[in-house]
């Protein structure tokens, strides 16, 4: 089995190559790109041969196109592969409007080498988990939703839902347990496996998007808002 890769998009050339020498000790294979134009042309050979990164590690503040526009090509064709963004923009309004692009996580520069390439482990972890033993098999169904936790899909009515790595793990922790109520600090420490950050914001922005793309299935009222609590299951997704 080859390493996992790191796609790694920066513009100063300084940073890409520290980055990409600490994550090289680590045991990661990177390729680097330093502008937005360069990072999509990488990821169009890519995608031609069938290939994709394990992880992309992007700056916002790029040449020829924006990090932004970046995030938005990956997502428009996969939503499995973890994108972590990197940026001297840490106001909360910058990575509320990131997560909904479909970034998985959000580092303000400058930031320590460890943490970054602790979040990368905890965004290969979530993908690479292992799923939970279910009766006759790996799929948990759930009215008109169907979750493959082997592959970690989601099929509303014969309907891919493509999800995010964390939004899966988000909606197959409600519809495990539909009689409760998560509060938003228990989603995020289930769901990216870390401790609590208090920017419940985070997980507000991704239930959001889990109802954006249920909402043309007709199944974006599964997920209910417990006011002053957090978000459960709701009853009619439990009885259908």
């Amino acid at each position: 089995m080859g390493k996992t890769s790191v796609f790694v998009v920066e513009d100063d050339a300084d940073i890409s190559g520290i980055v990409a020498e600490h994550l090289g000790r680590a045991g990661y294979a990177c390729t680097q790109a330093f502008s937005g134009t360069e990072a999509r042309l990488v990821l169009e050979g890519a995608r031609e041969r069938g290939e994709r990164f394990d992880v992309v590690v992007c700056d916002l503040m790029l040449p020829g196109l924006p990090g932004e526009d970046i995030v938005r090509f990956v997502r428009a064709t996969d939503a499995a592969t973890p994108i972590i963004v990197t940026s001297a923009r840490s106001a909360a309004s910058d990575k509320i409007d990131l997560l909904k692009l479909g970034a998985d996580d959000y580092l303000a520069k400058p930031f320590d080498l460890d943490e970054l390439l602790a979040r990368i482990e905890v965004q290969l972890r979530h993908r690479g988990r292992p799923a939970t033993p279910q009766p006759g098999g790996d799929a948990l169904r759930v009215g008109k939703w169907t979750l493959d936790r082997a592959a970690r899909t989601l099929v509303v009515d014969g309907a891919d839902v493509p999800l995010t790595r964390t939004e899966f793990n988000i909606v197959e922790l409600l519809a495990a347990h539909p009689k409760k109520v998560y509060t938003k600090q228990e989603l995020f420490e289930l769901a990216w496996g870390e401790p609590f950050a208090a920017d419940d914001s985070t997980v507000s922005v991704h239930v959001s998007n889990i109802r954006a793309k249920l909402k043309p299935t007709g199944t974006e009222g599964y997920i209910q808002t417990v006011w002053g609590l957090g978000f459960k299951l709701a009853a009619d997704a439990v009885e259908k």
